[in-house]
């Protein structure tokens, strides 16, 4: 079964930069992280969890949420199973806990619906 860990989440001011990691394990064989779609989504308190970034399996591109286009960016070392999101330009909307997700099989890849293994998340607070 897929586990995945983030780190690297804190807290930083409006503008700044942070990145985020999420190693994986656990996949399912013969598979590797490059069978797998790969995401990043967010949450705040009482609202619906959000697709931020996706990376289609096979190195076949990237998505990105329109409020992080420019700021974010979604990346994989395969040789250390690990996804990373660099975030760049920091604004207060984008506090939130933030969680990676894997899944072999997916049709709406910002959908978090569509994903069935979850890290635990990694909380990123932007103050103003």
């Amino acid at each position: 079964q897929v586990q995945l860990v983030e780190s690297g989440g804190g807290s930083v001011q409006a503008g700044g930069s942070l990145r985020l990691s999420c190693v994986g394990s656990g996949w399912a064989t013969p598979w590797t992280m490059s069978n797998y779609y790969m995401g990043w989504f967010r949450q705040v308190p009482g609202k619906e969890r959000e697709g931020v970034a996706a990376a289609r399996p096979g190195d076949r591109g990237t998505i990105y949420a329109d409020s992080v286009k420019g700021r974010f960016t979604i990346t994989q070392d395969k040789g250390k199973n690990t996804l990373y999101l660099q975030m760049n330009s920091l604004e207060p909307e984008d506090t939130a806990q933030y969680y990676c997700a894997a899944d072999p099989v997916v049709a709406q890849i910002l959908n978090p619906g569509e994903y069935r293994a979850w890290g635990q998340g990694a909380q990123v607070t932007v103050s103003s």
